[in-house]
């Protein structure tokens, strides 16, 4: 639909809420019985029905702030005509859940899809903020196909400490770091620990919560504002107010998300993330929110936008500034501005406006934070993809925080069979590596993990640390935070408990990374592989019951974005309901 078209829709569309509360007999006798035992009456159920998905938890730091958020959503749901009615779903924190929070977001998308589809909805409020809790809600709301706005929770403030600006979580990996060095004090660790993160909010650097919630702009999915305006600020419990009033026009027109997530909205937002220097997190997310809708991203897509798309945002962890500082540089309507050569400008958005119109006043207040196309900070994006025999379907690399002197690397590797022996044995003073190995972590993919989690930013070994190392090379086929940093190879496909070549490396092997040819490579012969592929077996499974075994068994690779395969596709709900009485 085009937006004209939008802006001339005037046919208000069937609406479920209103078929719920007005079926004939006892159905719709029951329904309104009940509901009025909450306090409502006909007058409320005469408007569109919005459901409030609060991913709110106390066990997510990230997401405990969303119940003052949904109020306010509510307050505009009212203000437009809309009756508002919350509901909760998973809510994913990085931060408490084990072995990874990653193990989970099918989980949650099922939940959220499930949970709109079984419900009267006219229109969805997806609240969220910690990096899993945006996806999986996208997914399920994308399977639905309800007309939805996804709202972030917004990043944290800066943190401060004598004089720094400290950002989480990169800063608690520097200290670290330092700490096990031996160049920082305990006490000064400790005092560290109290600064990091003082306020609600996700994380305040371009992680994968920032990114994930600053790409729901370029999506089109959230209205400008939702990416950085920090989670204190009282202009994010404003913009919340807008939301509940946007949902109910968006309901009366019946503007579903995969007339707003088109092929066309994903390039935007894989261009945002390069131009930002976004979370590796994101080559992941993006083609399983894709794939809910029928769209292939193929990961050489993200590295022809990486190699066209300019990095114009100096963001941490791979440039100076936070989030707190983006916001008041113009945020990311500012950054879309300046992209608009790069960009379909011309895609619609749930505000009922083009890409183009949401960010025409948008100004950018401070050139040190946001550079134009023409005076980038780097000449290509953040991220490239690798492919070779180590890595025959892809792996990735955030080359903007990595070190340059190691974009071309040949060096032996150091094998980790996964993270119990790198517990055991990474900071062993006989441990045999130097500045030039290549650690190589195995069985932390989506099967190996379980969960593909976040340690494939494996640390630096304490004997390299005292010597001043602070980067080496290091791969493997699980994820890493979007806070952290280094030459990291990541997401490499197939992975090693599944038989992916990265299963057959061991110690003394020589590995190249030529991030400027795009190439990961084994210098190991075919015939040795062979003999080796021979004698490999496979892990014993993590899982023997539950939900544990239904993802090992039906869990896709990192390319197609570890989403489960029967639940890839649309399947927009209808009006009609099926009578329970």
């Amino acid at each position: 639909m085009h937006h004209d078209d939008l802006h001339n829709h005037t046919t208000p569309a069937p609406r479920r809420g209103a078929s719920f509360f007005q079926e004939p007999h006892v159905a719709g006798f029951t329904h309104r019985a009940f509901t009025k035992a909450m306090g409502y009456d006909e007058t409320d159920m005469a408007r569109p029905l919005i459901g409030i998905c609060n991913t709110y938890s106390e066990l997510n730091n990230c997401n405990a702030h969303l119940r003052e958020l949904g109020e306010a959503v509510k307050r505009g749901v009212w203000q437009a005509g809309g009756f508002p009615l919350e509901f909760p779903t998973i809510s994913l924190g990085e931060i408490y859940l084990n072995p990874s929070s990653m193990l989970w977001r099918n989980l949650a998308a099922m939940d959220t899809e499930e949970m709109i589809r079984g419900q009267p909805l006219d229109g969805v409020v997806l609240l969220v903020n910690c990096d899993k809790t945006t996806p999986a809600a996208l997914m399920g709301a994308c399977s639905a196909d309800v007309p939805t706005i996804a709202l972030s929770g917004g990043p944290a403030l800066n943190g401060h400490f004598r004089g720094e600006i400290l950002g989480a979580c990169t800063d608690c990996r520097r200290m670290t770091a330092e700490y096990t060095a031996g160049t920082l004090s305990a006490e000064t660790y400790r005092l560290a620990e109290d600064n990091v993160f003082r306020s609600r909010g996700h994380c305040m650097v371009m992680g994968t919560a920032s990114t994930m919630n600053s790409l729901l702009e370029a999506l089109g999915i959230g209205l400008p504002g939702t990416g950085a305006t920090p989670a204190v600020d009282s202009r994010r419990i404003r913009l919340a107010e807008e939301t509940g009033r946007a949902i109910v026009d968006l309901a009366r027109r019946g503007l579903r998300p995969s007339q707003i997530l088109t092929r066309q909205a994903f390039e935007n937002a894989i261009t945002l993330l390069c131009a930002v220097g976004g979370s590796t997190n994101a080559v992941v997310h993006l083609p399983a929110i894709a794939g809910r809708l029928d769209i292939d991203l193929p990961l050489e897509l993200f590295d022809a936008i990486s190699r066209r798309t300019p990095l114009i945002a100096n963001l941490r962890p791979s440039g100076s500034y936070q989030m707190e500082d983006l916001y008041y540089a113009g945020g990311i309507p500012a950054i879309l501005r300046e992209l608009l050569p790069l960009l379909h400008g011309d895609a619609l958005t749930v505000t009922g406006r083009t890409l183009a119109e949401n960010v025409a006043a948008a100004e950018v207040q401070d050139r040190g934070i946001i550079r134009s196309l023409d005076d980038p900070f780097q000449p290509e994006g953040g991220l490239s993809i690798l492919r070779g025999n180590l890595a025959p379907d892809g792996a990735v690399i955030k080359h903007a925080a990595a070190t340059p002197a190691l974009m071309q690397h040949r060096g032996r590797a150091v094998v980790f069979k996964g993270m119990d022996d790198l517990r055991a044995r990474l900071n062993a003073p006989d441990l045999d590596v130097t500045p030039d190995s290549v650690l190589v972590l195995q069985n932390v993919g989506p099967v190996g993990g379980p969960g593909m989690p976040e340690v494939g930013n494996l640390p630096i070994p304490q004997k390299l640390l005292q010597q001043g190392v602070r980067d080496m090379v290091r791969i493997s086929d699980g994820r890493m935070s979007g806070t952290a940093y280094g030459t990291i190879v990541l997401h490499v496909a197939p992975e090693s408990a599944v038989g992916g070549p990265l299963a057959l490396v061991q110690d003394g092997d020589e590995i190249e990374l030529d991030v400027p040819k795009r190439r990961l490579y084994l210098h190991v012969d075919d015939a040795e592989l062979a003999r080796r592929r021979a004698a490999w077996q496979p892990p014993a499974p993590a899982y023997r019951r539950g939900y544990g075994q239904l993802y090992l068994q039906q869990v896709n690779q990192a390319p197609q974005g570890v989403d489960f395969d029967f639940l890839r596709g649309c399947d927009p709900v209808t009006v009609t309901l099926q009578p329970k009485f």
